[in-house]
């Protein structure tokens, strides 16, 4: 084709095909992804990244109004460092072009040179001989071009020399890539995307046939991965919406948080890109500058060790109701999917965007009551096909499936994802909280143990019926705010001053073990349940949970250990999911009798 104006139609349809260019070499972009950090998803975020343009983006009346639409869906579906990179770039170029009817060569060439600043203000901190660099040197060739090319596949074509040769310099600029043996992820799915930009300016085609086979795209026969320091564990987005937002005084402000920052977008809608080790911090500061749409914060630590540095063959993944702390879930590398917390019109990840320590302060001055909600489908679908890709063996250990829906998710997301070679098992723990972390914990050591992976999950089956929980609850309106208790069941309860020890019945539904009318009387007659199992079962371990009351936890510890003649596992705040229905201040002990099996 001899394009040499793009109208609306063929403006969309070139941004399709370099998304589909995207999506079709996801798998090796991933795989040479070292750089900001070793984590391996680049190609996965800006896979991500591009669907959303295939998805959102609409051919309008004007390509100032496509090209509007285009750079709103890539901001709204922006992932990663790159991909929001690229989603700036994008947004640079609406804003940089002219309101007419169609786009000519010299105003093409005027409007990417002058994008390229929205892209390098985005970033805090740009490093020359990554995805940056060759975004700058192949706009100043298509500048450079405008002159000398009768059509858009002309301009592409000699714009692109130059694009390759930036892309196969990033080797030798950064000394990770440079170990490593690779190009920089990001500026490949950059090049990927302008091959697939100037395939349809060319043939005037787009291929909708995405292929899922990698392709190698080292410089090298043998990639060799270089892991570097992780400084900041987290890589942590979103997408914020408001009447009017700062994007430098936003930047400046996050800043003190981590590193990799991005801050893109426009003062209605911005999209945050930052690896930091606090997320809730992070997320502290938006939630006071407007409405939170979207977030994520994937643990980069983990990602890495899976790629680079398993100590297992096999994967253990659990919930973030499962009370265990981050010191034992990185011994052995247990990975652990946060649920939701919908607080605020705003849906928190538990435990990594909202922790106990921020939460229940903010619970008393809650004007709607939060409530939890069990993962995306998507989500977990692409929780686990990262999971299984470094992974031939997984067992995956949920709260009680009589509490959530996690349990059911996770067992749809295999049954689509069974692969040949793979072997993976869904267990109900049918317990909760500590109870729950107790079994994640066994399991763990099971795994270390280098346990046969039946025998594992026959243990964990046999020992939920011997692992349970009891549940100091002195306050019951929490339970009444969060729906576990009726209103009316929970006034004629709070009437009489009821504060019941909570259990867990056989199938996992929370039941009431005992009844008190008084603080001191409900601890004894807990003490009293943990005498008695103890007593007839023999206690092998056990662990101390509590919602922000680490004074009354400690009391709880020195009974215990007068009474079991051992020490706790580990004490440590709960689940703000748990907490919510429990109530600030609740303490439970978690136990586990084990025997020979």
């Amino acid at each position: 084709m001899n394009i040499s104006k793009l109208d609306s139609e063929n403006l969309y349809y070139s941004f399709v095909s370099g998304a589909q260019e995207v999506i079709k070499n996801k798998n090796s972009l991933n795989e040479i992804n070292v750089f900001p950090v070793a984590d391996g998803d680049t190609g996965s975020n800006l896979s991500s990244t591009m669907h959303a343009i295939i998805l959102d983006a609409r051919i309008s009346g004007s390509v100032k109004e496509t090209m509007n639409s285009i750079a709103d869906a890539a901001l709204t579906g922006a992932r990663g460092n790159s991909g929001i990179i690229i989603a700036q770039y994008i947004n640079g170029i609406f804003l940089s072009l002219m309101d007419e009817e169609t786009i000519t060569i010299p105003s093409f060439a005027e409007t990417v040179k002058k994008a390229v600043p929205y892209a390098y203000q985005a970033i805090s901190d740009p490093v020359e001989g990554t995805i940056i660099t060759v975004i700058r040197e192949w706009a100043d060739a298509v500048y450079s071009h405008k002159d000398l090319s009768a059509n858009f596949s002309e301009l592409f074509s000699k714009s692109m020399i130059t694009a390759n040769n930036s892309l196969e310099a990033t080797t030798s600029r950064l000394k990770v890539l440079q170990d490593s043996r690779v190009v920089d992820s990001g500026a490949k799915g950059f090049v990927y995307f302008l091959q697939g930009f100037a395939t349809f300016l060319r043939t005037g085609k787009v291929d909708l046939e995405v292929s899922d086979e990698p392709e190698d795209l080292s410089f090298n026969e043998e990639l060799i991965h270089s892991q570097g320091e992780i400084r900041h564990r987290y890589c942590t987005e979103a997408l914020l919406s408001s009447d009017s937002i700062d994007l430098e005084a936003l930047r400046a402000e996050l800043a003190l948080y981590g590193d990799s920052l991005i801050v893109a977008g426009n003062n209605h809608k911005a999209r945050i890109h930052i690896h930091a080790n606090a997320p809730e911090q992070v997320f502290q500061v938006l939630r006071k500058k407007g409405i939170i749409l979207q977030q994520k914060a994937d643990d980069m630590v983990r990602q890495n060790e899976s790629a680079f540095d398993r100590k297992y063959d096999t994967a253990l993944i659990t919930d973030s109701i499962a009370d265990l702390p981050q010191e034992m879930l990185d011994r052995y590398q247990v990975h652990m999917l946060p649920l939701n917390l919908n607080f605020d019109n705003t849906s928190y990840l538990d435990k990594v965007t909202m922790t106990p320590e921020l939460f229940y302060p903010l619970l008393e001055e809650a004007i709607e009551y939060p409530k939890s909600s069990q993962p995306n489908p998507i989500v977990v679908e692409k929780y686990l096909d990262t999971v299984l890709s470094h992974y031939n063996k997984v067992i995956i250990l949920t709260v009680a499936k009589e509490q959530s829906g996690t349990n059911s998710v996770f067992q749809n997301a295999v049954s689509k994802k069974l692969h040949e070679g793979k072997k993976i098992a869904v267990i109900d723990s049918k317990r909760n909280s500590g109870a729950e972390g107790l079994l994640v914990m066994k399991a763990a050591e099971m795994i270390a143990a280098e346990t046969p992976f039946d025998e594992i999950v026959g243990a964990i089956e046999h020992l939920r019926e011997r692992t349970n929980i009891f549940v100091s609850v002195n306050n019951l309106k929490y339970m009444v705010k969060s729906g576990r208790l009726s209103k009316v069941s929970g006034l004629a309860a709070m009437t009489i001053n009821l504060k019941p020890v909570v259990s867990i019945d056989a199938e996992g539904k929370g039941s009431i073990a005992e009844k008190a009318f008084s603080e001191k009387g409900n601890e004894k007659k807990l003490f009293r349940l943990l005498e008695k199992v103890n007593a007839q079962e023999q206690i092998s371990r056990y662990a101390i949970v509590h919602a922000n009351n680490p004074e009354k936890a400690e009391a709880y510890r020195k009974r215990s250990v007068a009474l079991l003649g051992k020490e706790p596992e580990y004490i440590m705040n709960i689940s703000t999911i748990v907490g919510m229905s429990a109530g600030v201040g609740t303490v439970a002990i978690s136990y586990m009798c084990e025997e020979e099996l």
